[in-house]
């Protein structure tokens, strides 16, 4: 994970701003749904790629359907590990003779059906908010695991263990995880900044925008008060799994 965002996230971004001016006209000038003038397209023209549209498009179609089959194959599994834990309706639990969670996967792909039928036939607010509540999960997952990595480690160490025992041990704790939690918590509240700053609040933007919060903690809540479960203390915490 940490070389693939580096890789091909960072250091695209990175050689996009050494070659493509922040001047650019085409840039400024531009219609965010033209690939002809994309910065990666521009890059390509830039070296010399007669067709550098069509090589931006055919990398767009490859990555858009690695990252559709990625993310139906978690998701998929997310909700029948849920369904197996008891967290998620059993039906999901169900798998066929090869170990497909078939039940998760057909729900899976529904949604994805009418995220995709919403974008081109239903209204774009509709889209929109669909959009936003499963967008913003992603930074609200990451801090959820940023935060289980620090009380982690802080409760492995309060019971008297050694993390020299512990099969991976991530460099320079607790910043890792602090600082990640700091930058998730500024990305999920600065989604829609200019909400609050235009003068007038715009409270259906602001709406559309952080659905995925009201809806992380109703799900959160919701299990709490069915389950009636509480936060495990440092001292009380199961490493019987860590330690097999």
């Amino acid at each position: 994970m940490f070389w693939r965002i580096l890789i091909f996230y960072v250091l695209a971004i990175f050689v996009i701003g050494m070659l493509i001016p922040y001047t650019d006209p085409r840039l400024l000038n531009s219609n965010v749904n033209q690939i002809s003038v994309s910065p990666f397209t521009l890059v390509f023209e830039r070296a010399g790629f007669a067709f550098a549209a069509g090589v931006m498009n055919a990398v767009i179609l490859t990555a858009v359907l690695s990252a559709g089959n990625s993310a139906v194959y978690a998701s998929a599994r997310m909700l029948w590990a849920l369904a197996k834990d008891g967290k998620a309706p059993k039906v999901f639990a169900k798998v066929t003779s090869r170990g497909v969670p078939v039940n998760a996967l057909i729900v899976n792909v529904l949604f994805a059906l009418a995220s995709l039928l919403l974008s081109f036939l239903g209204h774009q607010a509709v889209y929109t908010w669909m959009l936003n509540a499963s967008g913003l999960t992603g930074f609200i997952a990451w801090l959820g695991i940023s935060v289980s990595h620090y009380r982690f480690r802080r409760a492995y160490i309060k019971q008297g263990r050694d993390v020299k025992d512990l099969a991976y041990r991530a460099k320079w704790y607790p910043f890792g995880p602090i600082f990640a939690i700091v930058l998730c918590l500024v990305i999920v509240i600065g989604q829609d900044c200019s909400a609050f700053t235009d003068g007038s609040i715009d409270w259906k933007g602001i709406a559309a925008t952080y659905i995925g919060i009201p809806l992380f903690l109703a799900l959160w809540f919701g299990y709490k008060w069915t389950k009636k479960t509480k936060v495990v203390p440092l001292d009380a915490c199961d490493f019987r799994r860590v330690e097999s």
